[in-house]
């Protein structure tokens, strides 16, 4: 069923640029709306774009701590402040980063309120999905928390269930930290390891504080999972509880950083199955929250290949107009890129996979070191809700 879709949008999006030769280039999203745009969808019925505020300080607060905000204020103006992770490699101060950090949070935060009326809506903020960013501390290329932020602005509005799924390579620490002892907000996150790949954290114990057990769910899947066992893995953990937890709304991170092109993580992923994943979430929304799905982008540094193709396809499914996945990529957004780089460019918006979501309830494989990982999930986790780890689906 479509429902109305909300794209925060501004150019000024794009000043969030940690300087040459930093993975977090705002060219990614710079190519990726040239192809929503070429691709027609902000054209198709109900997309709807809007403008992009910069997040108030109250609004900032509703997650970071006030003296964090002042130092990200002072390192716009010069001043790095690395014990609260700002001047380091993966986040080195800029100009104005206050301001580009904080409108990524007001992009996202349009997108919650779009989301969050009588009548039920989605909303996709493309430079969304900074997970990382603690209440005190930048981390892993992320200034300001924006989907903390949003979930904050939810619960702050009488919003008593919220999901959230982050399927980005990387773990969600900062949104399970912001919390971690709330019930009223089940964090999921399906991640490579962090025994390979960082931040480190996110495994199968980790299952939310002592008034919320069960509430933080991990699945720390092996490097160079592919595209079979990581949507049975999606499907597996997240299924059952998008059901079980009911939720009035569903958030979702689609750092599309597991892809095989990716050049800073392990994973094995296509585009097709980042395509799947995201109809995943969206039938979720549909089944369990009235249809309300506010999504991300995130992490993704293949960012002429995949990146625009990948939250091209999250876009049109959000919005009840899917692209077919052996659709042609258009031929003006490709003449644009070559003029650009060298780079291999895609012909089709699929990478030739036909990914599909196999039941791991009907197939568990004991000797599978993916199924090993999304039993490990389900034992930790899935009593505290209620669920029965071998046979809730």
């Amino acid at each position: 069923m479509p429902f109305p879709a909300t794209v925060p949008w501004s150019d000024d999006l794009l000043a969030y640029d940690f300087g040459a030769g930093h993975p977090m280039a705002p060219i990614r999203l710079r190519l990726t709306f040239d192809l929503i745009e070429a691709l027609g969808l902000l054209e198709a019925p109900g997309v709807d774009l809007v403008g992009v505020q910069i997040a108030t300080d109250d609004e900032l607060t509703m997650v970071h701590e006030p003296e964090y905000v002042a130092a990200v204020r002072a390192a716009s103006a010069g001043q790095p402040d690395r014990v609260r992770g700002l001047g380091t490699t993966d986040d080195p101060i800029f100009a104005g980063m206050h301001d580009a950090s904080a409108r990524i949070a007001g992009a996202t935060l349009t997108g919650a309120r779009a989301v969050w009326q009588d009548e039920p809506r989605r909303a996709v903020s493309l430079a969304g999905g900074m997970h990382h960013a603690m209440p005190g501390r930048a981390g892993g290329f992320c200034i300001y928390n924006d989907v903390a932020v949003a979930i904050a602005w939810l619960l702050g509005q009488g919003c008593e269930r919220v999901l959230y799924l982050d399927v980005d390579a990387h773990h969600g620490d900062g949104v399970e930290r912001t919390f971690w002892d709330d019930p009223r907000v089940v964090t999921i996150s399906v991640h490579q390891s962090g025994q390979t790949l960082f931040p480190g954290t996110g495994f199968a114990q980790d299952v939310g504080g002592p008034q919320a057990r069960g509430s933080a769910i991990n699945l720390a899947l092996p490097e160079g999972t592919g595209d079979v066992a990581w949507l049975r893995g999606i499907e597996a953990v997240a299924g059952p509880v998008a059901a079980e937890f009911a939720p009035q709304v569903i958030v979702s991170q689609h750092g599309c950083d597991t892809h095989h092109r990716d050049p800073l993580t392990g994973m094995n992923i296509s585009v097709d199955g980042q395509r799947m994943a995201a109809q995943l979430v969206g039938q979720w929304a549909d089944q369990h929250a009235a249809g309300r799905w506010l999504a991300t982008g995130g992490g993704g540094y293949d960012i002429v290949s995949t990146v625009p193709r990948s939250w091209a396809h999250l876009l049109a499914i959000a919005a009840g107009a899917p692209i077919p996945p052996e659709a042609l990529v258009p031929e003006g957004w490709l003449r644009r890129v070559r003029e650009m780089t060298d780079a291999e460019l895609p012909a089709t918006m699929s990478d030739g996979v036909v990914a599909q979501v196999h039941s791991w309830v009907d197939g568990f494989d004991p000797a599978d070191p993916v199924d090993q990982a999304i039993g490990a999930t389900r034992r930790a986790a899935f009593p505290w809700r209620g669920l029965d780890p071998l046979t809730a689906e």
